[in-house]
């Protein structure tokens, strides 16, 4: 069996849109909207030109569903592994989060899981080393280290709203 054919279109303003046609001629496409987000088309068997589904997801949802798809001991959210228990990832502040506005240091974050934030993500710009009064912005992509469970209790921080 041949591989599929990926062809992408760029969508001035919006981003690129890719489109597959699958071995049992369904036609997808995704669209990867300039400001991460993702929006993935299934058409009409009966018409492969006319949408029969359409969903959004966050860069976030976007990430999730690519582990789901092709799934291993490395998770593109899972960024390392070490002997001594410590893991880092990606976490998502929402623009509904209790804390889009507020500095960083108000989620006790540190203090209460023992897990440190990094880095902070913002559109094309990496922030290293985040001062305790750096203002979280929804969007923004944390850098977080700690142990699995404080890695944990920060996601559950964070996803506060």
């Amino acid at each position: 069996m041949s591989a599929p054919r990926l062809r992408s279109t760029p969508l001035p303003g919006i981003g690129v849109q890719y489109d597959l046609v699958t071995r049992e001629h369904r036609h997808l496409s995704v669209v990867a909207h300039r400001d991460g987000a993702r929006t993935v088309n299934l058409y009409r068997a009966d018409d492969p030109d006319s949408c029969a589904h359409s969903l959004r997801l966050t860069g976030a949802e976007a990430g999730a569903l690519i582990d789901a798809l092709q799934p291993s001991h490395h998770s593109p959210s899972l960024l390392s592994t070490t002997q001594l228990g410590l893991v880092a990832e990606r976490i998502e502040v929402s623009g509904t989060s209790h804390w889009n506005g507020r500095v960083l240091g108000d989620t006790r974050m540190r203090t209460e899981t023992g897990a440190s934030v990094v880095a902070v993500l913002r559109r094309a710009e990496a922030i290293p080393s985040p001062a305790p009064d750096f203002r979280l912005s929804g969007g923004d992509t944390l850098i977080v280290i700690g142990t699995r469970e404080g890695v944990d209790a920060a996601a559950a921080i964070l996803g506060r709203e």
